[in-house]
């Protein structure tokens, strides 16, 4: 269930709405007892982050740490 208020009380309320909206309450503010918005909290949906998820899909070459070829070196810096 949501809790209307009038706009005037949401002006003058709105730091004590707002920590009810992100405590997950649904507010509705009403304008001349008619609503016209609602305030829910938002989503978030922040995924753990799972390492080794491209384990055996990407091969790295035994080389992959050698120095570059002065010819490639030179490449990358412009000369």
């Amino acid at each position: 269930m949501s809790t209307i208020v009038n706009i005037h009380q949401a002006k003058t309320h709105l730091s004590r709405i707002l920590d009810e909206v992100a405590a997950g309450a649904e507010v509705v503010i009403a304008k001349a007892g008619k609503p016209v918005a609602r305030l829910v909290p938002l989503e978030t949906s922040v995924r753990p982050k799972k390492l080794g998820g491209l384990k055996g899909r990407i091969k790295v070459p035994g080389d992959f740490n050698a120095p570059l070829p002065p010819e490639v070196l030179a490449e990358f810096e412009g000369r």
